[in-house]
């Protein structure tokens, strides 16, 4: 086997009550060369050197879309992988927050063409595919600790293993 970096991100999900359940906040990304088109977290990012998740997450969401003090609740660690390539392995953290402290407002609007609360059982199409996992499980209530996304198919909240 070929040894390979690990890639961590950390995302973080804010929530509100909505007239029709939990909604959520998203972004549809632009010029990222990443899944530009799709909706996503409102914010994520690479974990950088020396960082934990969740300074990374709190770090984001404040250059991003300018909220602090937030509240986190961890949700998920996947590991994943672009078509089994061994080169593109990555480990995602996900997060959600119900507190925050300012307005969600687009800080890179290069990147961020639109933020939109969507409710939680009606999300917008196309969402990034292994946060629609992600999202998918946050709603029925059967986000695993761990999940899997791209070794042949998805291993998260809808599967009995």
């Amino acid at each position: 086997m070929t040894p390979f970096a690990v890639i961590p991100a950390a995302y973080v999900y804010l929530l509100r009550a909505g007239s029709s359940g939990d909604e959520v906040l998203l972004q549809l990304r632009q010029n990222t060369g990443f899944m530009d088109g799709h909706w996503a977290s409102a914010a994520a990012g690479h974990v950088e050197r020396g960082e934990t998740a969740e300074v990374a997450v709190r770090r984001e969401a404040l250059e991003e879309i300018g909220v602090s003090g937030l509240e986190l609740t961890f949700l998920t660690a996947m590991q994943r992988t672009r078509s089994g390539e061994a080169i593109d392995e990555r480990v995602d953290f996900f997060f959600s927050a119900r507190v925050w402290a300012g307005e969600p407002t687009i800080l890179e609007p290069r990147k961020c063409a639109e933020l939109r609360w969507c409710a939680l059982a009606a999300l917008p199409e196309p969402v990034v595919p292994h946060e629609r996992l992600v999202l998918d499980g946050l709603r029925a209530g059967t986000l695993r600790a761990l999940t899997h996304f791209g070794f042949g198919r998805a291993w998260g909240p809808k599967d009995s293993r």
